[in-house]
């Protein structure tokens, strides 16, 4: 259930402000409230879900404000992440990188969306744990994942927001240990994420065809 809700929601078949009760959830799955309780739980310890009393679970819609301060707040983390990173890359973490953006790029290619959006997720990521702070990957994920919910999914054709080429960049850099360079790559691929916020969440919605699961198909935890 976790990873077909989280897949959902990083490739906006579920979109912001989608409400998930534990009851269609549990109807679905085949599952126990309290388990489904549980997964709810970890998504929002994501970043993924908003959890409110009397309201229940519904798919993170950060309004304008908070989207601001989370992409100012992405500004000043990543700009240290590259900085840290400048001259300290190996060979085989650049290799690395470079076969991650190369996955990212297929599939976009491919018009493998969910699978593209995950792995455009995972390279700031990626780049975190490279920096070896263990806190800083923690709040980066949380970031990265909430933040996702609001890059828009309307604009299918030229540069996407987020770029596996600026990525490309921001790796060329490093690799040349220009740490002003590998900053001002990164600064520019956010201000890209951020240019264009999700449109509001369609009125009507099926949760079963949204996670990929055909009418009457049970999935037993």
């Amino acid at each position: 259930m976790y990873l077909d809700v989280y897949d959902a929601i990083m490739s906006h078949r579920l979109t912001a402000g989608t409400k998930l009760t534990e009851g269609a959830l549990g109807d679905i799955y085949g599952m126990a409230r309290h388990h489904v309780r549980q997964v709810l739980a970890r998504l929002a310890a994501d970043g993924l879900v908003d959890l409110e009393r009397n309201r229940g679970a519904h798919i993170a819609s950060p309004g304008p404000r908070e989207a601001e301060e989370m992409f100012e707040l992405r500004q000043l983390l990543e700009a240290k992440v590259v900085d840290k990173l400048a001259g300290r890359l190996t060979d085989a973490h650049r290799q690395a990188l470079r076969e991650l953006i190369e996955r990212e790029r297929n599939a976009w290619m491919r018009g493998d969306r969910p699978l593209w959006i995950r792995l455009s997720a995972e390279f700031h990521i990626e780049l975190a744990k490279l920096a070896g702070n263990g806190l800083l990957v923690d709040a980066l994920r949380r970031l990265v994942s909430r933040t996702t919910l609001l890059i828009s999914n309307l604009d299918t054709t030229g540069q996407q927001p987020c770029s596996f080429d600026e990525h490309a960049a921001v790796v060329e850099a490093l690799g040349d240990q220009d740490s002003t360079r590998a900053q001002a790559q990164m600064a520019r691929h956010l201000d890209q994420c951020a240019c264009r916020l999700l449109a509001p969440a369609p009125p009507r919605f099926d949760l079963r065809s949204a996670l990929g699961k055909d009418a009457g198909t049970r999935k037993q935890a």
